[in-house]
């Protein structure tokens, strides 16, 4: 009987791991994952097609690869930004992704083999049209409101769209760009550290402006049925941003991960983007796009700095940002 017991239960594990599924390991930003992001749903629509378990390790993308460089985990890592791109690429881990991006919809050409984009948006300041008449159609008009305007900001030391913002300034003020930042200053109500505190102080009636996205106002529309938020678009122009997906060269699923990058560009993947991530979809024609992000208003002109003019910027900008805020 022990024999028989033993016997059966080695059947049983020997089985059981046969029936296990492969697991793709993807690395991927706290707001991805969580319940109000886009990775539960798209972690259950790939494991409909890919036979396999996806599981995410969620926290801060750059700080963990830099710290693992060729000991990376992750299959595939999701949520890099266009503005941080070069150190993650120079660490040598990441492999081409094999994808057509001819038809990418999006506002520039794409030309990047290794960093897929799997959605974009354009920074910009969104206002309360209930509670302002009159919203700047360009930063210089912003820069002239009165210095009892309310507007928050992010810090661009600790926040992707802090820094999208300075580097917005530079693209459209070049060598003035201090000078720009100090007739800023006296508008600024509070810089915070990341965008949810800012978003949530303007919400809440704290603020006349805050620092976001174009696509920001589609949330309002679609989720709150609230009209009364919008952009101001600006005659300059604004900073593009996307956000990216790469394939590990060390993936001990390369096939899975491959399969997943096919994904990220499937109708499935791109339509769950815009009320998820509330950000406009790199792959998806505007007439699939939801009703609320349909009539955004966006901007006639996309300012963008490739990752070796940013690496060459950063520095300098957020200095003169800091020497104006310091004050």
């Amino acid at each position: 009987m022990r024999v028989f017991f033993l016997t059966f239960l080695s059947f049983f594990i020997s089985t059981s791991m046969s029936w296990s599924k492969p697991i793709l390991t993807v690395y991927a930003p706290d707001y991805f994952t969580s319940e109000w992001g886009p990775g539960p749903s798209i972690e259950t629509a790939f494991e409909e097609i890919c036979d396999c378990d996806l599981k995410y390790v969620a926290g801060d993308l750059l700080p963990r690869l830099l710290i693992e460089r060729d000991k990376i985990k992750a299959d595939v890592v999701i949520g890099l930004n266009t503005d941080v791109t070069l150190k993650a690429r120079t660490l040598d881990v990441f492999i081409p992704h094999g994808q057509d991006v001819s038809e990418l919809t999006i506002p520039i050409k794409w030309t990047d083999r290794i960093f897929l984009p799997f959605n974009w948006s354009h920074t910009a300041f969104i206002f309360d049209n209930t509670k302002v008449d009159n919203p700047p159609t360009s930063f210089e008009e912003l820069l002239d409101l009165p210095n009892d305007t309310r507007i928050i900001i992010q810090d661009p030391r600790t926040s992707i769209s802090g820094l999208a913002f300075v580097l917005w300034v530079k693209a459209v003020f070049g060598d003035n760009s201090e000078k720009a930042f100090f007739r800023l200053a006296p508008k600024v109500l509070t810089v915070t550290k990341g965008w949810s505190e800012s978003y949530g102080m303007f919400t809440e009636g704290e603020a006349d402006m805050v620092l976001s996205y174009t696509t920001s106002p589609a949330y309002h529309i679609i989720a709150e049925n609230d009209k009364t938020k919008s952009a101001a678009i600006f005659d300059e122009g604004h900073y593009f941003m996307a956000e990216l997906v790469g394939m590990t060269k060390n993936a001990k699923e390369p096939e899975l991960a491959k399969k997943f990058m096919n994904f990220v560009l499937s109708e499935t993947f791109q339509k769950m983007i815009p009320t998820a991530n509330w950000s406009f979809p790199a792959n998806l024609d505007s007439s699939k796009l939801p009703e609320g992000f349909a009539g955004l208003p966006l901007p006639q002109k996309v300012l963008f700095y490739t990752e070796e003019e940013v690496e060459h910027y950063k520095d300098i900008v957020i200095q003169e940002w800091l020497t104006a805020f310091q004050q």
